[in-house]
């Protein structure tokens, strides 16, 4: 860092993988916290903490059926949000990238839509609606949200495995996870442990979520090992880049614009309804796509004069 100037590009995943909003807001916000928290040696996972606490925050402020409060929390949530987008880009600016940071990260939107969840459940029971309807749609929700983000996640992650290899992704596989965590022990480990664990199942759930995209990735490692052919990687960006819009779609953004939306007209139920359908025709799309073209590959793989 005190060697080379490191510039807001250098900061980004890739022009590929960047959403609208965070490319023209929170990434430009981000780059100013992650120089600020560089020059106070801040480390990444300092700041993710400290975004955990502002987003849940944020959260809770949405219980109110109160417009002034409810601002707050959506501005609460916008701060929270731009310390997420610093702490990857201070991360990758100042080369501390760790499983425990990546874990952090995932916690941390976890968290906020935990208390977000809560907020308006309890909201809408205090307007009157039964308990027995509010906390099921929550629940679905919640759920479907998870797999949403996780398996966004991944397929952002695969496409920039094949964009700019394994420096540039944060792709990992159960089988290495699992000897990570035998490794460990409980006496002299435990916070490695715990982490690895959590982490562990995580990727696991992602994998069996694609298992076109899991024997492509064998018969890749297979074939050709470490050396990937050009071919491959250009057509294989070629047909995920598409996909990269609804990666976005399904992460933050998104939702919480139509949450704001349904905050402001005083209908907080639009969310969950939101999530459940269309958030859900974009993964079911998504994953077809991919595993349709993943499949395709697997075929093509090796056959190649």
């Amino acid at each position: 860092m005190e060697n080379k100037k490191v510039t807001f590009k250098d900061t980004l995943k890739s022009a590929d993988t960047e959403e609208f909003i965070d490319l023209r807001f929170y990434r430009p916000v981000g780059y100013c916290w992650a120089l600020l928290f560089w020059k106070l040696k801040i480390s990444p996972n300092a700041v993710t903490i400290a975004g955990i606490f502002i987003g849940v925050g944020g959260g809770i402020l949405f219980y109110y059926d109160n417009p002034v409060l409810n601002i707050y929390g959506m501005l609460l949530l916008i701060w929270a949000n731009s310390f997420d987008s610093a702490d990857g880009q201070l991360a990758r600016m100042t080369g501390q990238k760790s499983n425990i940071g990546r874990i952090l990260d995932g916690i941390c939107g976890d968290l906020w839509f935990l208390a977000i969840y809560i907020a308006l459940c309890l909201r809408l029971q205090h307007a009157g609606v039964d308990w027995y309807i509010v906390w099921p749609l929550a629940l679905a929700a919640g759920y479907f949200h998870s797999k949403q983000a996780s398996t966004a996640d991944y397929y952002r992650n695969i496409h920039l495995l094949f964009l700019k290899g394994k420096s540039g992704s944060e792709v990992d596989n159960s089988r290495k996870l699992t000897e990570q965590y035998n490794s460990y022990t409980w006496k002299n480990n435990f916070w490695n442990k715990i982490v690895t664990f959590f982490y562990r199942n995580y990727t696991i759930g992602q994998e069996k979520s694609t298992p076109h995209l899991q024997k492509m990735l064998q018969k890749i490692q297979s074939t050709y090992g470490e050396n990937v052919p050009d071919w491959f990687r250009s057509e294989f960006r070629a047909k995920s880049k598409p996909l990269m819009k609804y990666t976005n779609m399904l992460s933050f953004n998104t939702r919480v614009i139509v949450l704001f939306i349904g905050l402001f007209l005083n209908q907080v139920w639009i969310y969950f309804v939101f999530e459940l359908t269309v958030l859900n025709i974009m993964l079911m799309y998504m994953v077809f796509t991919h595993e349709k073209f993943c499949k395709y590959f697997t075929t093509k793989i090796g056959q190649e004069p």
